[in-house]
């Protein structure tokens, strides 16, 4: 089987500090970041003990792209991206919200809607919907960027007035993220997608807002195939996602949610090749474009001499 990137450990001359993520390794500079992104999946907030073959290589590509594609709407934090796992880029000050959109009810807003709650984040829900529901209007339902276990729903009011954001930058976080999502709901759907939900993180750089981290990636969004999604719509069936959702359901039904209690169930390798097969075929649906898998011989060699030939 191909090699996958757990952990990196790499020493760099003036280096600040080294920050682990869920999936990302950031190498902290004075003046920059280097972003790694890893191999590591993780799902109901625990990162799964195995890693999975060209996931990193996947999301960091996915991201490059998109990006770019919107950095006319805001400024990103990506200078170069020296490697296929790498990005590097500005060192921002990280608003402390994230700021989830949603086209359709799907994902948690369901799961608050089926327990009958009608309110998610300050914002009201129609009524009368069901699974996968377009709404009438994308909703943004934030969310706190925590440091340790769950992200906790939040309301605009609630930003605000605590001080997580002053109301100027909260409604010019509001005007990006809706801008953001309305151009990858039009890329999605010349690619017989459809953008489901998805989350944006920005932080300042120079007293500007930035656009941070990853966008519209497996791991970030949901997608839907278009040309199916008003036939299982109408006849009460499951939608065709193309996200990591299939991991949570693969979780779900050997009895992991994330609970205490519960154990993570043996990731074997043909649990893990299958889960590799699919980011593939996400990235091919998603990017049209067939998948150059690189060599992972000596991957983490590469990487290093890779992030130091640019620095």
């Amino acid at each position: 089987m191909e090699k996958a990137i757990k952990t990196t450990n790499f020493n760099f001359s003036n280096l600040s500090n080294k920050y682990e993520g869920k999936v990302r390794d950031v190498y902290n500079f004075n003046d920059k970041l280097v972003m790694v992104v890893t191999d590591r999946i993780s799902a109901f907030d625990y990162v799964l003990p195995k890693a999975i073959p060209f996931k990193g290589q996947i999301l960091n590509q996915i991201a490059e792209k998109f990006l770019k594609m919107t950095e006319d709407i805001v400024p990103n934090w990506i200078d170069s991206t020296p490697d296929p796992n790498v990005t590097i880029g500005k060192k921002c000050d990280t608003f402390p919200v994230e700021m989830v959109i949603r086209g359709y009810l799907t994902g948690h807003a369901w799961r608050e809607y089926k327990s009958g709650k009608r309110l998610i984040c300050g914002i009201i829900m129609p009524e009368g919907m069901k699974e996968h529901d377009k709404f009438p209007n994308p909703i943004i339902t934030p969310t706190t960027k925590a440091q340790v276990g769950h992200d906790e729903d939040i309301t605009k009011d609630e930003i605000i007035s605590t001080g997580l954001v002053s109301k100027n930058e909260y409604e010019k976080l509001e005007e990006y993220t809706y801008k953001i999502f309305q151009r990858g709901t039009e890329y999605a759907k010349s690619k017989n997608l459809l953008l489901v939900d998805t989350k944006y993180e920005f932080g300042k750089f120079d007293n500007k807002i930035i656009l941070i981290d990853e966008i519209h990636t497996p791991d970030s969004s949901r997608y839907f195939y278009s040309d199916t999604y008003d036939k299982l719509q109408n006849s009460d069936q499951k939608q065709r996602q193309l996200s990591k959702e299939f991991v949570r359901e693969w979780l779900i039904k050997n009895d992991f949610q994330g609970k205490d209690g519960q154990k993570i169930p043996e990731m074997n390798d043909e649990i893990i090749i299958s889960i590799s097969n699919r980011y593939i075929e996400l990235y091919e649906n998603i990017i049209g474009e067939k998948f150059i898998k690189r060599d992972t011989r000596n991957i983490l060699d590469d990487i290093e001499k890779n992030i130091n030939l640019a620095l």
